[in-house]
């Protein structure tokens, strides 16, 4: 690898996770060409130091005077980040170290082309690097979808810039893709002023449904997740309405589908039942009698809390989409339900966006739940699998995937997006979690993740946190977050060769804008609003 000459500026520290070097400060400006490439005292710059037959990569991390008495000398604080063959062939990770005294010297933006210019035919291009403007953002997606993408930053930064540009590049790029995006505030596809549908992908690569029209009804339920729905855990009869509906569940499913000849009917077959039956046969135990009245039944008023819940849910318009279904009254729905959830229906799409910006707060975890369980199931059975990878991208997922230290934590969609997290790359699913707050998201989810895009992140918490997630080696970078740029991320990881700051390639065209723009309304806004109407519109939960 041809490198040019750079003064002299030698290793004088080196531990297995830095390495410290000195250089009188005149030389810190010295620059491998006459580009804009930064200088080799510029924090965020590369460099290599000789060790056996090759060299190890190394990015500047810092600055300082080497003393409070010099003036003229200069510390520089180095993260080793890989190897360099003789053979000019990069690998992660240090073997071999240098030893003290060795020189450090810039690497040329030709020698680094060879580390991270690395397109081959299903790479993905997706940003150029900050201080290497000449550079491609290359990642491998095998490794980027397979074990799990994390996109995070605080609100405005870039986020739902970062997810259309990545599933627009990965769209041209591997133009068989299928992917599922829950969509909760309609960025991605939305009406216009001239009331026409607009998207921000291609419109023959996208199916739009509205998560109060999915109808992805109550008899997909597992025997858990209806145990979750209607049972109060803190009524102390609630073990035995757990036994009851689990018993009457089963009796249920299988009474409705004798004539599909299924013979290993369980509690939990996604097959349908009655939902008016089975509330039906809870108010029959609730009130039996015997002798007239003269004897209670063995469980004579101990459903009351719980037919009060049932009913109460049956009555809430917010969960019609899952109690009331009116298309899929029958268990031979549920092929046409998944061709249309994973962009099989007529016509075929890639894209699947889920839009639930309309579906209350305390409604979304239920919803959530229930898609994610469809995503791993219908890839479990799936002989294909291997040949028909899933991606699903959750768009503020701290709303529905909390951490276990939360107190809203919803358990049904915690613990299905875990399950993918921790044995979705064994069956083709993938997940790409999107968050403004990664202090909030379940643990486990984010453990899992491989790869992070990282966009400003000021709040300290949040920051110490994704430093923690980080690779070790790699979390001295995290000091970066709060000094990035809009539309600007750190990327590290598995499928990233190195860890760089990176600008994002624009999204063309970009997502809806969610910026309300203040200063125009407060000058030309309204003078009135009809509040007959809004209030209309919240009884009737409709927007």
């Amino acid at each position: 690898m041809a490198e040019a000459n750079a003064p002299a500026c030698r290793l004088t520290e080196i531990t297995a996770g830095y390495f410290i070097a000195e250089a009188a400060l005149p030389e810190l400006g010295a620059k491998a060409s006459d580009d804009d490439s930064p200088s080799i005292g510029q924090v965020g710059s590369y460099v290599t130091v000789g060790a056996g037959s090759g060299k190890v990569l190394c990015q500047v991390t810092a600055t300082r005077m080497a003393s409070e008495t010099s003036t003229d000398q200069v510390s520089i604080t180095l993260l080793p980040i890989g190897e360099i063959s003789r053979h000019n062939v990069f690998s992660r990770g240090v073997g071999q170290y240098p030893l003290l005294g060795s020189e450090v010297t810039l690497a040329s933006v030709e020698a680094l082309a060879n580390v991270f210019d690395a397109s081959g035919q299903d790479n993905l291009n997706f940003g150029r690097l900050s201080q290497y403007t000449d550079l491609n953002m290359f990642a491998n997606p095998n490794l980027l979808f397979s074990r799990h993408i994390a996109i995070l930053g605080q609100s405005g930064v870039g986020k739902s810039w970062a997810v259309t540009s990545l599933i627009q590049r990965t769209l041209a790029n591997l133009p068989k893709a299928h992917m599922v995006l829950l969509d909760l505030h309609g960025e991605y596809v939305w009406r216009g002023p001239d009331g026409k549908m607009q998207s921000a992908f291609p419109a023959d690569t996208v199916r739009y449904i509205d998560a109060r029209n999915l109808e992805i009804p109550y008899w997909l339920l597992t025997y858990r997740e209806l145990v979750d729905l209607l049972v109060d855990a803190n009524d102390p009869n609630a073990s035995l309405h757990i036994s009851y509906l689990q018993e009457t569940l089963l009796r249920l499913r299988r009474k409705a589908n004798e004539d599909l000849g299924i013979n290993r009917l369980s509690v939990d077959s996604p097959v349908y039942f009655s939902l008016d039956e089975l509330y039906e046969s809870c108010r029959e135990m609730n009130e039996q009698q015997f002798d007239f009245g003269r004897r209670n039944g063995p469980l004579f008023g101990v459903f009351n809390d719980f037919l009060l819940r049932f009913q109460s849910m049956l009555n809430d318009s917010r969960y019609d989409f899952l109690l009331k279904p009116k298309v899929r009254t029958q268990s031979r729905d549920l092929e046409g339900l998944m061709r249309d959830f994973i962009g099989l229906g007529e016509p075929k799409r890639q894209v699947t966006v889920i839009d639930l910006s309309a579906v209350p707060n305390d409604v979304r975890p239920t919803a959530t739940a229930q898609i994610a369980r469809l995503t791993f199931e219908f890839n479990y059975w799936n002989p294909a699998r291997r040949e028909f990878p899933l991606l699903l991208v959750c768009e503020e997922a701290h709303q529905y995937i909390p951490s276990e230290s939360t107190s809203a934590r919803q358990f049904g969609s915690s613990r299905e997006m875990e399950r993918i997290a921790k044995e979705g790359r064994k069956y083709g699913v993938c997940l790409c979690v999107v968050t403004q707050r990664p202090t909030e998201l379940s643990e486990t989810v984010l453990s899992q993740c491989g790869t992070f895009i990282c966009l400003r992140t000021t709040n300290p918490k949040d920051q110490d946190y994704i430093r923690r997630l980080m690779p070790q080696g790699e979390q001295g970078l995290a000091d970066t977050l709060a000094t990035l740029r809009r539309g600007e991320a750190l990327g590290v990881g598995d499928a990233i060769t190195l860890p760089a700051r990176f600008r994002i390639y624009p999204p063309n065209p970009p997502p809806a804008r969610s910026d309300v723009p203040i200063a125009e309304a407060w000058r030309n806004g309204p003078d009135d609003l009809d509040v007959g109407d809004i209030v209309q519109r919240w009884w009737q939960q409709r927007r």
